[in-house]
């Protein structure tokens, strides 16, 4: 069997032995390893079990914690705006714990890289390249075939606030929400960037800072839907909430003002397209005036 497997990948891949399959084997390892240590904590604090193994930053190790200490029906997930999958919050998900899940991207050469990948054959991943908008987004989710879900992560920089209103969670019913913020609007307004169904952040504004939605305008709707703020990354872009009826004593519902993390990652560009490194009250500078929906009121309203 072993022998026919290595015959198959050879054929699909090539014999070529590369370093990033021998640092793949290697991150694994010390992600089983820092996955197992966190069952000998004992910290209220989410954010103390971050780690990072293919997460952008510190979400594998909150992932990890969230579904060891909560019930999970299925292990299931979808991810949206994965580009090439390489850097995700699921990717660890399924090749430590074996997790079944469906990802999407708007580039077909994204889906295309990551159905290329020597792992891709080994797991029970679905992958496809598409624009997702309020209209597509439940008869995409309807097509995946999931039931109770474990995990869905929005990660799509813009229509996030939008995409989420529009999707119907009594079906997918997911344990675990993962919705990135933005944290250049601030922890006060709840408030998301208006409805474009094809919306794209340069084009936006220039500085690809105007995108999303607010973590207070991501937990009114969360709530809305039954789900409780936990916690926010450190880096402070993705808020997780858990559903209602999953917390726990391990697992609490954490306020906007103790989870609230402003991003301290550096992303702004200038009108060249070129990285600017603005801090936080810079960014907030560069975006002033630009309109916003206000999801309290409906109204729109400029940026301070």
């Amino acid at each position: 069997m072993k022998k026919l497997l290595k015959r198959t990948a050879s054929a699909i891949f090539g014999n070529k032995k590369t370093v990033l399959v021998e640092s793949e084997t290697q991150l694994l390892a010390l992600g089983a390893l820092l996955s197992n240590q966190q069952k000998l904590m004992n910290s209220d604090r989410i954010n103390d079990y971050e780690f990072k193994i293919f997460s952008q930053f510190g979400d594998d190790g909150i992932i990890q914690f969230l579904v060891n200490n909560i019930r999970i029906d299925n292990k299931t997930f979808v991810e949206f705006g994965v580009e090439n999958y390489l850097e995700s919050n699921t990717r660890f998900l399924m090749m430590h714990s074996n997790w079944s899940g469906f990802v999407m991207d708007g580039s077909e050469a994204n889906m295309d890289s990551l159905r290329r990948r020597p792992w891709y054959w080994k797991h029970a991943l679905d992958c496809q390249a598409i624009f997702i908008d309020r209209d597509n987004i439940n008869g995409l989710m309807e097509k995946t075939g999931f039931r109770d879900l474990g995990l869905l992560h929005i990660d799509l920089d813009g229509n996030d606030y939008h995409i989420l209103e529009a999707m119907d969670l009594t079906v997918l019913n997911p344990s675990i929400l993962i919705m990135e913020y933005n944290a250049v609007f601030g922890s006060e307004k709840a408030v998301t960037v208006p409805y474009a169904a094809d919306f794209y952040r340069t084009r936006a504004h220039f500085s690809n800072l105007f995108y999303g939605a607010s973590l207070p305008a991501l937990d009114w709707l969360a709530r809305k839907k039954g789900y409780r703020l936990v916690a926010c990354n450190e880096a402070g872009n993705n808020a997780y909430f858990v559903r209602e009826d999953l917390l726990n004593e391990k697992i609490k519902e954490a306020s906007l003002a103790s989870s609230f993390r402003a991003a301290k990652f550096r992303e702004s560009r200038d009108e060249e397209g070129r990285l600017t490194l603005l801090g936080q009250r810079a960014r907030q500078q560069q975006i002033r005036g630009m309109e916003v929906l206000n999801v309290l009121t409906g109204e729109l309203e400029k940026l301070p």
